[in-house]
């Protein structure tokens, strides 16, 4: 099978030196990559900047903002049977970067920033990307974990969610391990603490089964 894997955070520039982002480490996704890889699929890995290792023998797309990884996406997903969006991609982005650093003035305590929507990479898999194949998306939550995952479920159109709880520092973006609850329409399936890379292959165990169901 062909699977495509998003990971890590994006960069949303501000000016030419400053930038909004977020904490993910991109090590989920990265661990997806690398077990997909090493169980025979063909992998193309979409990521933003991390200080990860790219895994042997995958198709590996680096990308910066979320548009970025939007377009990367609506151009190799329609090679994939599977799409797994685990990456941790801006809400927002700069209404309009400024082209020159924004100075810090002497009479100004307070500044604001015009922010706009990014474009939903997930939210658009399935009719602007028109994508068939099994549609896996994470849901990192600080509060009501199931309640909001299995929203994202319904008004996603995945087949699966993968909740995970990113408030508690054992299992934050950047922790080695995780526990996440795989959350579809025929219910939920807690998974206890384990590493990260155990955990990608059993995400990927179900979504090969969603697959080929």
């Amino acid at each position: 099978m062909t699977i495509l894997i998003t990971a890590g955070p994006t960069v949303e520039a501000i000016d030419p030196v400053r930038y909004l982002t977020n904490r993910s480490s991109g090590k989920m996704g990265y661990a997806l990559a690398e077990a997909a890889a090493t169980m025979g699929h063909r992998v193309i890995l979409v990521s933003g900047p991390t200080q990860l290792d790219v895994p042997d023998g995958v198709d590996f797309i680096p990308v910066e903002s979320a548009d970025d990884m939007y377009e990367a996406v609506a151009n190799w997903i329609k090679k994939a049977d599977i799409a797994i969006m685990a990456a941790a991609v801006a809400d927002y982005k700069m209404a309009q970067v400024a082209e020159q650093k924004i100075k810090k003035s002497a009479d100004q305590d307070t500044l604001t920033l015009q922010l706009v929507k990014t474009r939903d990479i997930l939210g658009s898999a399935r009719q602007q990307m028109n994508f068939t194949g099994t549609l896996i998306g994470f849901a990192a939550e600080t509060e009501k974990l199931i309640t909001n995952a299995r929203n994202k479920l319904q008004r996603k159109n995945c087949d699966l969610i993968v909740a995970n709880d990113v408030s508690r520092a054992d299992i934050g973006f950047h922790a080695d391990d995780n526990e996440i609850v795989l959350v579809s329409e025929q219910g939920e399936e807690p998974l206890a603490k384990a590493s990260k890379e155990h955990l990608a292959h059993v995400i990927l165990e179900k979504a090969i089964q969603l697959a080929t169901k």
